[in-house]
């Protein structure tokens, strides 16, 4: 699995998945693809949407990013500003090294059962509070980006 060491922002130092914002106009897919391949330099193709997540810090909601996977991709993954990319055995993922929130929701995703998951971090993100994970959900299928 791809993860990238976070050079900065909010969780400097953990790894990541590779990931970030919607621009004006763009869909969480193409949001994915983007994101992947200006943090990493690799491109991702035949995204499968797995899981949506909400995280709270403090009492303020923070983001809402949407959990893709990808089993096909092409390039070699290279430094970027946002990180440095690692290659990670999915049987030992160092979770130590990642959110806490993460080992709660990357069994769900690593074994492609949809879910949706909310955690709550204190007001700085350093800690996490509560999380809850509901797998009894089904996303539609997205329509594929151009």
């Amino acid at each position: 699995m791809l993860l990238i060491e976070k050079k900065r922002g909010v969780g400097a130092g953990n790894l990541i998945g590779p990931g970030g914002k919607l621009e004006p106009g763009e869909r969480p897919a193409e949001a994915g693809i983007r994101e992947v391949r200006e943090e990493t330099g690799v491109r991702i193709h035949d995204l499968e949407l797995v899981g949506v997540l909400e995280f709270v810090f403090g009492e303020e909601p923070f983001m809402r990013p949407h959990v893709f996977v990808a089993r096909e991709f092409s390039g070699t993954p290279r430094e970027s500003d946002e990180g440095i990319p690692e290659w990670h055995d999915v049987d030992a993922l160092p979770y130590d090294r990642m959110w806490d929130d993460d080992r709660y929701w990357f069994p769900y995703m690593l074994a492609g059962e949809p879910f949706r998951a909310r955690f709550r971090f204190d007001a700085d993100g350093d800690r996490m509070l509560a999380g809850e994970v509901e797998t009894d959900v089904e996303f539609p299928s997205p329509p594929r980006p151009e």
